[in-house]
């Protein structure tokens, strides 16, 4: 009989190859491409709505909102110090790739302004904003997404909470964003302060919660666009018949096992481990499988993320 117990979630990793001049291009392209879109929802579905949304970038939407002065400029003069400090502190790699994103969306955004794109603009005008927000949060996250796998960042609170995990690695990388995404936060509850009737400033917790939203929504998409959608699940199997439970694998499951000898720590008995990758939906499939044979029993454990050919499989 197969027994499923339940383990910490794994990643499986295959060595990264390096990448030739050409690869190296296609990233950057990539990398500016994302950089104009991430100004293009600024613009679009942020800004006017009067939030903030995460990091410096939204200290900077806050700046504008209160002297106008433009998230662009403030957005260089925050991120390119930052860069020179990645650069030289730790990451090089990293610090070119962010400055070449944190550039290319300050110029974006300060050439977009230019233009009149207010037919195209999503200004909820303090009604059902939240939609503007979970627009523009699935494009961050998506955006985070895609930098994050090419080894590259937004800047501002991401190379902060970086640089601080790399001098100070006994603190968490998330716990370090998430603080200064909550001060962000709070903050904006004395930023987006309205004016009663007799001029007495009305306080309004709105931003502060579209703030959060915007923080979850992007955080969320973003790590599961990152992890991929090629979840699996690996079986490590304990079998005296591996001949027969292999060629039942390869034959209705379309996937082959790693074969191990292996000795019973008990028994002293020759037994055979198999060690098999398959798609969540075929976990049933292979459990009827393993049911089929006496001195047989299992174990699973989900990986977030796998990485070879998995198109002709059942």
């Amino acid at each position: 009989m197969a027994e499923s117990i339940e383990k910490p979630t794994v990643n499986v990793v295959a060595p990264r190859q390096k990448k030739g001049a050409f690869g190296i291009l296609i990233d950057y392209l990539i990398i500016i491409a994302v950089a104009v879109v991430m100004a293009l929802n600024y613009h679009l579905f942020i800004v006017e709505n009067h939030y903030a949304p995460a990091g410096l970038n939204g200290i900077a939407t806050m700046i504008q909102y209160k002297t106008g002065f433009s998230i662009g400029y403030f957005s260089l003069i925050i991120n390119v110090p930052l860069c020179l400090i990645a650069f030289f502190s730790y990451n090089r790699k990293y610090a070119l790739r962010t400055f070449c994103f944190t550039f290319c969306y300050s110029m974006s955004y300060i050439l977009i302004g230019k233009f009149d794109i207010s037919a195209f603009q999503y200004n909820a005008h303090e009604q059902n904003v939240v939609f503007p927000v979970l627009i523009s949060g699935v494009i961050s996250g998506i955006c985070y997404g895609i930098l994050f796998a090419l080894y590259s960042s937004t800047g501002g609170t991401d190379v902060i909470s970086k640089y601080m995990s790399v001098k100070k690695p006994e603190l968490n990388f998330f716990w370090v964003l998430f603080s200064l995404n909550f001060c962000v936060a709070v903050a904006s509850f004395f930023v987006y302060v309205d004016k009663d009737a007799n001029g007495a400033a009305k306080y309004n917790y709105l931003p502060v919660c579209l703030c959060v939203l915007y923080c979850f929504v992007s955080s969320f998409v973003g790590d599961y666009f990152l992890k991929g959608t090629k979840k699996a699940c690996e079986f490590t199997v304990i079998t005296s018949h591996p001949e027969e439970i292999t060629r039942r694998i390869h034959e209705e499951l379309k996937h082959s096992c790693t074969i191990i000898s292996a000795t019973g720590g008990y028994t002293q008995a020759e037994k055979t481990i198999l060690l098999c990758v398959i798609n969540k939906h075929q976990i049933y499939d292979f459990k009827n499988i393993l049911a089929d044979y006496d001195n047989t029993f299992g174990f699973s454990e989900i990986v977030t993320e796998t990485y070879g050919n998995f198109k002709k499989i059942k």
